[in-house]
């Protein structure tokens, strides 16, 4: 009998469905809600999903045509009432698994506690696919895009607080490193001020990786493609500070030149997107807290770290 084939790993199945998705020219990060779903998954708590849980639940949502934005295992939807219809399938959600191990060295013998991580996955099912919940798992569409004249408050205070120098000239939106400032076109450039925003919360995003700020820098692991990697971490970095300012990113449709990059770097290794997620996170935990729109030190350290 032939050798079984392995079972593909979480960081895998996530990899791979989005590398089809990228090569059929669809970014998932972009627009990755339809009216109705709003913001951030959630979890049966009511907390919303993180890092690389954000996106892929976005993109399994989209597929669906799902319009909850809660997801939570068969036992949580049963402990609230609820029953998962007949057939119908789960999606994976992920989590790491913290554990010592004891390590010898091999020159001395010594041994010493080394904590490790390892990449776990469980079951979820949209509200939408469950029956018997409480009214709230089960929202109305909604408009996501706000009026052209105005913004939603949270996002006028992410404008308002950033302490970024932004100069408003020209008709190129761009982050300058070095000078350590942020370059946008005039607002009435833009079709909608929602748009403006959303660039700027792109350039901003690319801002936290300043050495006085997160000094993110991608180097050998990435090879020459670390500037389209940090292109990457920008966009998802928009997309996340998108779903919890009220803001669209359909704005992202100049960048589709990096996608090439993109799928070289995930097909050489499965976790890059994992890698790209976790540090898109903590870029836009460290934006919300400098604007003080949420979070704390914190809990920006410990984001910062899963980074």
């Amino acid at each position: 009998m032939g050798k079984a084939t392995d079972k593909p790993s979480p960081a895998d199945i996530i990899t791979h469905t989005i590398i089809d998705k990228l090569e059929a020219g669809v970014r998932p990060w972009v627009k990755p809600w339809r009216p109705g779903l709003g913001g951030r998954p959630l979890r049966a708590t009511g907390d919303p999903y993180r890092g690389i849980n954000c996106f892929w639940l976005w993109l399994c949502a989209e597929g669906a045509g799902f319009n909850s934005r809660t997801w939570m295992t068969y036992k949580q939807a049963q402990a609230l009432g609820g029953q998962v219809r007949e057939g119908e399938r789960s999606q994976i959600a992920i989590f790491y698994k913290s554990y010592s191990k004891t390590v010898e060295s091999a020159v001395t013998g010594d041994t010493t506690d080394e904590m490790r991580r390892v990449l776990r996955s469980y079951a979820v099912f949209n509200c939408d696919q469950i029956d018997g919940l409480s009214a709230e798992y089960y929202p109305s569409r909604m408009s996501v895009v706000p009026p052209a004249d105005q913004l939603p408050a949270r996002a006028q205070a992410f404008i308002d607080g950033l302490p970024i120098k932004v100069d408003q000239r020209g008709d190129r939106a761009f982050y300058d490193r070095i000078a350590d400032s942020i370059t946008m076109p005039p607002v009435d450039l833009f079709s909608t001020r929602a748009h403006f925003a959303a660039t700027l919360a792109h350039e901003a995003g690319h801002a936290t990786g300043h050495p006085d700020r997160l000094n993110r820098e991608f180097g050998k692991k990435f090879g020459d493609h670390a500037y389209a990697f940090e292109e990457l971490v920008a966009e998802m970095t928009s997309a996340l500070l998108g779903a919890d300012l009220g803001l669209p990113t359909s704005h992202i449709d100049g960048h589709a030149a990096y996608i090439g990059s993109w799928l070289k770097v995930l097909r050489k290794d499965s976790r890059a997107i994992m890698t790209a997620a976790a540090k898109a996170e903590a870029a836009a935990a460290y934006l919300l807290r400098a604007t003080g729109l949420g979070g704390s030190a914190e809990a920006e350290d410990k984001i910062r770290e899963a980074a």
